[in-house]
């Protein structure tokens, strides 16, 4: 018996009127990886994790890794935490051409084919079909159609319904891949600009991409694939910036939200929802934006706790000359400086403001520069520092006072890992209040 896929049981408690929803972990760090494991098993839940298409393809990405290398990567972590492989579901994020966009559309298409494939063949089982950018030969100068976008999309989803097939002849247990499709697409890893409006998706557009991916998906013979069509990706009014947070407003998104409710087997996903406050993120739930896409926002908590680390070891050894200094914060911004470009299309302004923001932007574009070796060692060196000493409480309280609390409730311990992990798991616990139905956010918080 095949089995069903977990997201088709949320779209069915959305349905029946449950808010339920899932959170999607856009993010190949491992240390949060392992938070959002560990937060799970507490809760034995599924964790969806997921890989974007400029971070993890057939050529590496910018992780080295291509999607058969993640998910042994993804599947190691688990091993160490002993969390169930089976409770893990994969994603692919923006699917299509991005990685290729300045290349001839038939170039990309055929790359972004062999990403798909290489995708669904790794077991990765939701797959994020965008094709809604401009090619290298398209019409810059006028808004790309619905029916090129919906087209280029059919043929993405047709090639991951083959190589499903190939699959499930060498493993008969593999799980039916469910899609997201949409052309709605916030920009990945959040807006470069501070000033760029953010409109919510009109009804009509939302009904008409609905409409034009059902009749390219079904003139490619994908009538079952149309089936798995599981989310529509929107722009509900959430986005963030360097510096700000378009926060979301149930009243502007309440007449694209009403209208989800004449697909009975369609919810909205979510991106960009970084930053939005745990009860912004329980509204979005309750209005049918079931799938809570974060990554920034993730790895902007870890960096606040290597950052916090980094200087309770300062204080800890600054005068201690048998200690050799990680200089993480210095190590880091040194590596961020020499190589601008993961930040410089994010970042502007005078030198100061982009000193600034190298290390505190809510982009953070600091999660880029993490697998350095320079930066990893540095990493590396500080926590074995910390781990040479126990850490004196009066300093967990200075850096991370939520995380002396727990210490002292007994529901933390006082371990350099222990503490980073927890900075993580203080955002990922905005989202497992938002996404559970009939839970506080004090419950939420509870170990």
């Amino acid at each position: 018996m095949d089995r069903k896929h977990p997201l088709r049981e949320i779209v069915r408690m959305q349905k029946s009127g449950i808010a339920r929803g899932i959170y999607s972990a856009c993010t190949a760090n491992d240390y949060v990886i392992e938070a959002v494991m560990e937060r799970a098993l507490k809760r034995n839940e599924y964790v969806l994790i997921e890989a974007t298409a400029n971070q993890v393809n057939q050529f590496g990405g910018y992780t080295g890794m291509t999607p058969e290398d993640f998910k042994e990567f993804v599947y190691t972590i688990a091993k160490k935490v002993d969390f169930p492989v089976d409770m893990i579901i994969l994603g692919g994020d923006h699917l299509g051409p991005l990685t290729w966009k300045n290349e001839k559309s038939a170039e990309a298409m055929e790359k972004a084919v062999e990403l798909v494939r290489q995708y669904v063949l790794a077991g990765f089982t939701k797959i994020h079909i965008d094709t809604s950018m401009h090619l290298g030969d398209d019409d810059k100068g006028k808004r790309l159609d619905t029916e090129i976008i919906a087209e280029r999309g059919a043929v993405l989803c047709s090639e991951a319904e083959k190589a499903f097939a190939q699959l499930k002849e060498a493993n008969p247990n593999a799980v039916q891949p469910v899609y997201v499709v949409g052309s709605e697409v916030p920009i990945p890893g959040g807006s470069q600009e501070e000033d760029e409006g953010i409109q919510v998706t009109k009804v009509e557009d939302f009904e008409d991409t609905v409409e034009t991916f059902k009749k390219a998906f079904l003139k490619h013979n994908l009538h079952s694939a149309w089936e798995n069509v599981v989310a529509i990706v929107v722009q509900p009014g959430v986005e963030f910036g360097d510096e700000t947070i378009h926060e979301y407003n149930r009243e502007s998104a309440r007449e694209l939200c009403n209208a989800l409710r004449k697909y009975p087997n369609l919810v909205f996903e979510g991106h960009s929802t970084d930053y939005q406050t745990a009860e912004a993120l329980k509204q979005m739930v309750e209005d049918g934006i079931a799938i809570l896409k974060v990554g920034p926002a993730l790895t902007f908590a870890l960096r606040e706790g290597l950052f916090a680390l980094n200087h309770i070891e300062n204080e800890l050894f600054r005068y201690n000359p048998d200690i050799q200094l990680s200089n993480f914060i210095n190590v880091l911004d040194d590596c961020m400086g020499k190589n601008p470009e993961y930040w410089k299309n994010h970042y502007h302004g005078n030198g100061s403001k982009i000193r600034i923001a190298r290390k505190y932007s809510l982009s953070d574009r600091c999660r880029y520069y993490l697998p350095i070796k320079e930066v990893r060692e540095s990493l590396e060196l500080m926590i074995s520092n910390l781990r040479s000493t126990t850490i004196p409480l009066t300093l967990i309280s200075a850096f991370m006072p939520l995380q002396y609390r727990k210490i002292r409730n007994g529901l933390l311990k006082n371990d350099p890992e222990a503490l980073l992990k927890d900075r993580i798991v203080d955002c990922i616990d905005d989202y497992i209040y938002a996404v559970t139905p009939d839970i506080t956010l004090e419950n939420a918080r509870c170990k």
